[in-house]
């Protein structure tokens, strides 16, 4: 797992399937119980790099289609306030 924040981070599973479901790309695994579960892909080493982190080099901790994302959600829930 390549994700830095989840609790399986480091580990390494053998690969189940890979398939979509809920709109995103999935991984299944067994995990130290035998059950089956699964995670996103994009928290895996199994897909392609993001091209964002290849071509900043780690130098970004965010991305700029997330900041943008950001400031669209902050607007939408101080509308309607008197800030």
């Amino acid at each position: 797992m390549t994700h830095p924040f989840h609790t399986l981070c480091g580990r390494d599973f053998e690969l189940v399937t890979f398939r979509q479901n809920w709109g995103e790309d999935r991984v299944y695994f067994y995990d130290d119980n035998e059950r089956l579960r699964a995670i996103s892909a994009s928290w895996t080493s199994i897909g392609p790099a993001d091209p964002f982190v290849v071509i900043s080099g780690g130098r970004s901790s965010f991305r700029t289609a997330d900041l943008l994302a950001l400031v669209a959600l902050i607007e939408q829930s101080q509308e309607g306030r008197d800030v």
